[in-house]
């Protein structure tokens, strides 16, 4: 698959955490090793965009590659610093690391680390996720931005019940 794909194993981390939280480039550039907390599960994404922490959801599989990732590059404070330690990585690393896995899978299509944090909201919404949670997992101030997100794909239409299938209607011979 394309993170698979993706050189490097910071690079990798950086782009799956992304994806498994909806975060934006910037915010996963800037996460800190004291950001992650695995008793109560959860990830704390300091002053994303509009100034305010937020906290998003720590998967069980994301815990495991990052304790691996951690164990293997032993990071301090940041938790995917640039190559010389001296603070968090560029965000614009994870976007050429994107384009450099487009090229090796030969992807036509454009995928940039912000298509990850869509495909985060649009499989959670898929998934049946209320979209208010979807709302305050993106940071989002208002739920028109989230709504721009929420591209709901045509089989998920299809297999959507109907209320109308609750009234057990039946058409009948008048008279």
């Amino acid at each position: 698959g394309f993170l698979q794909a993706v050189k490097g194993t910071r690079n990798r981390v950086a782009l799956m955490t992304t994806y498994a939280v909806g975060l934006r480039a910037a915010e996963a550039a800037r996460l800190q090793v004291t950001d992650i907390d695995s008793s109560r599960m959860i990830i704390r994404i300091e002053q994303g965009k509009g100034g305010k922490d937020r906290y998003v959801m720590l998967s069980p599989q994301l815990l495991e590659v990052l304790r691996a990732y951690w164990r293997l590059t032993k990071p301090e404070r940041w938790l995917f610093p640039r190559r010389d330690g001296r603070g968090p990585i560029h965000p614009q690393t994870l976007g050429i690391a994107c384009r450099a896995a487009c090229e090796f899978l030969g992807v036509e299509k454009r995928v940039t680390v912000h298509t990850l944090r869509h495909s985060f909201a649009t499989h959670l919404l898929e998934a049946g996720t209320d979209i208010r949670i979807i709302q305050v997992l993106l940071g989002h101030r208002s739920l028109a931005t989230t709504t721009l997100y929420a591209q709901v794909s045509t089989a998920v239409i299809g297999r959507t019940a109907s209320p109308f299938d609750q009234l057990h209607m039946e058409i009948t011979a008048p008279g």
